[in-house]
């Protein structure tokens, strides 16, 4: 058992570079799943036929993950919404980041926690895209198009 645990600690980290050069570590995951899958199938040393009847199964398989990843993508993640906000009218009124996020939940049926948008709308305003400044009210920062 411990050969065999070694063998895949090997493969992992030959693979590792790889797989991290994907950015969402839902993709990351399922490539390593499906690299799993495929290590474990060939140690068992299965036959032609065997594995003629996997790649169909696999196939129905895989059929299934993109209807998952489809699903994923229906909802645009807090980069894409807020880019999204930047090309409409919805920054030319200061807005707070607790604001934006409870739009976010009405309006895209994201619900984006505030530490989430925080980094996004600083680089909005590092890039120019947004202006960021203090409330008057709360001391609070708001974002307002330029």
């Amino acid at each position: 058992m411990s050969k065999h645990i070694e063998k895949v600690k090997k493969q992992l980290t030959e693979i590792s570079e790889v797989v991290n050069s994907f950015k969402s570590e839902a993709v990351q995951l399922k490539i390593v799943e499906k690299l799993l899958d495929i290590i474990i199938d060939s140690d068992k040393g299965e036959t032609e036929a065997t594995e003629l009847f996997n790649k169909k199964t696999h196939k129905q398989k895989s059929d299934h993950d993109e209807n998952i990843f489809a699903h994923d993508r229906k909802k645009p993640g807090a980069t894409k919404v807020l880019n999204q906000l930047l090309s409409t009218d919805f920054f030319y009124t200061p807005r707070s980041i607790a604001s934006i996020a409870n739009y976010c939940k009405d309006n895209f049926d994201s619900d984006f926690k505030t530490s989430e948008l925080s980094g996004i709308l600083l680089k909005l305003a590092n890039e120019g895209k947004l202006r960021r400044e203090r409330s008057q009210d709360n001391n609070r920062f708001e974002y307002v198009s330029l």
